[in-house]
This record gives C-alpha cells, sequence and structure tokens, in this order.
C-alpha cells in the first residue's frame, strides 16, 4: 500500500493507495473521508482505523484534513470540494476512477461531507473556490451517524464552530435536509436509535428528503450503540459498550453500496 500525504490549497490529505497487482487493470472506485469532531476538531478513531478497512475492500481512501474552528463556513465546504477535484484531476496516477469517487463524513464530518453532496452543482458557490460543479461533483455519500438538521435537531455545537455564530436563524440556513435536490448522488446513512448527542431524526428528516427528490438511497438505523462508534469493533472502541457487532456491519454493507452505484 502507498501511503502519501497530499497538500491541498488550505489543508492537507493523506491517501492510502492499494499497491497495483498483476493483472488488475480496472481503475479503483475512490473514497474521501471526513472524520467527525463537532467542526471542533477531527476524531483519529473516524480517520486512518476506517481508512485500512475500505482500502482491504479494494478502495483508495483519501483522509481530508478539512479546517475546524476557529475556521468557519466555506472553509470545510471548500476543502471537502477540492479533495474531490484533486483526486479527479490525479485519477491517472492513483489508479482511480475519475467517474467513482464518494465522499464519507461521521457526525460533523457527515455535515461536511453532505454539504458538499447537496451543493456541488451551484456553479456560482463552485466558482468562488476555483472549480467547476464537473470537478467538485461526489459520485456518492456514506453518512454516519450525520449531523445534518440546524433546527429543532441539532448538534448545536457543531452548528456554533460552523457558523461562528449562536444565532438560531443562521444555523438553520444549514440544514442539509432543506438542501436536497434530484442531483444530490446516490447515498448510504447508518445512526443508532440511542445516539444521545446527534439525534436519529437527522438520518431520518435527510433520507425523507432523498425520498421526496427521489435519490437512490440505503438507509439502516441500529437499535442499540452511541455516537461516535466508529467501526464498532475494538479497532476504534474505547470501551466494550462500543463493540456493537450489529452496527459493525455498515463498512460490508456501505462497500456494497458503493459497488451498486457507482
Amino acid at each position: 500500500m502507498r501511503y502519501t500525504r497530499i497538500e491541498l490549497p488550505n489543508c492537507g490529505m493523506q491517501a492510502y493507495l492499494p499497491d497495483p497487482m498483476e493483472g488488475i487493470t480496472l481503475p479503483r472506485r475512490s473514497i474521501i473521508i471526513c472524520p467527525g469532531g463537532g467542526y471542533h476538531f477531527r476524531s483519529p478513531r473516524e480517520a486512518e482505523p476506517v481508512a485500512m478497512v475500505f482500502v482491504a475492500k479494494g478502495f483508495n481512501c483519501f483522509v481530508v484534513e478539512y479546517r475546524v474552528a476557529p475556521a468557519v463556513h466555506p472553509a470545510a465546504l471548500f476543502d471537502v470540494a477540492h479533495a474531490v477535484a484533486w483526486v479527479r484531476a490525479h485519477a491517472e496516477e492513483c489508479h482511480a476512477d475519475p467517474n467513482a469517487i464518494a465522499v464519507m463524513g461521521f457526525s460533523a464530518g457527515g455535515h461536511a461531507a453532505c454539504h458538499l453532496g447537496v451543493r456541488w452543482h451551484d456553479a456560482d458557490q463552485m466558482a468562488e473556490f476555483g472549480l467547476t460543479p464537473a470537478q467538485a461533483k461526489p459520485n456518492a455519500m456514506v453518512l454516519s451517524y450525520p449531523v445534518i438538521n440546524g433546527g429543532k435537531c441539532a448538534h448545536r455545537g457543531s452548528f456554533n464552530n460552523l457558523t461562528g455564530t449562536t444565532d438560531l436563524a443562521v444555523h438553520a440556513q444549514f440544514s442539509l435536509d432543506e438542501l436536497v435536490t434530484e442531483q444530490t448522488p446516490p447515498t448510504f446513512l447508518w445512526h443508532t436509535w440511542q445516539d444521545g448527542s446527534v439525534p436519529v431524526e437527522n438520518t431520518l428528516l435527510f433520507a425523507s428528503a432523498m425520498r421526496r427528490c427521489g435519490v437512490q438511497g440505503e438507509v439502516h438505523i441500529f437499535p442499540f450503540g452511541g455516537h461516535g462508534i466508529g467501526l464498532a469493533n475494538p479497532l476504534t472502541s474505547d470501551s466494550p459498550a462500543q463493540n456493537i457487532p450489529e452496527c459493525a456491519q455498515w463498512p460490508d454493507m456501505a462497500a456494497r453500496f458503493l459497488e451498486q452505484v457507482m
């Protein structure tokens, strides 16, 4: 495996690339991973361990070090857009399919990933970033217990950090369930019913909006488990309570979904 650091315009990105093997000529699908952390930090448990699991499934993986507080919007959106554009521009050298680039996010990183998923076609916003929609387009999304809604279901700390304000009216402008269109890419979502930090309604609201707009999706709500359980196995758990076999199925489920939609 090749382990490479990439410098984007305003942040870094770690690449985890399976070594080329004789007889394997098809370009690989890629996943750009956005760890969570409430737009305050980026959780290591949702970075390299996740990348290693998906590399083992045949994906190129990239962990983007998107900017967090004190940086505010549009910093994270800019960084994730440039991560997608970089992978697409360097597809040949990464042995990547330029039309099979997914964004994957956890908690607030799910908001960062999803924000691009619902805004990539905004030509004016992408132009401000020096990109075109075609360069920044994610072909699919995987959202793990994501922060989505800036209203009554909000994880308020994430929106305080994202916007630099406690103004609830400003937070509501970043409710991603309100921004879903038919151009939102196919999306895999999973959450736990017991999540006490980011209510499961965040996933349910986004899934409902996808359904209304005819966006292809797959949704799993697991009955047990708190917030931030990552892979839900000993690789990312800090207590036995986070080892939840039902939830630990999600990487296999997500990989199959990505193989089907891109």
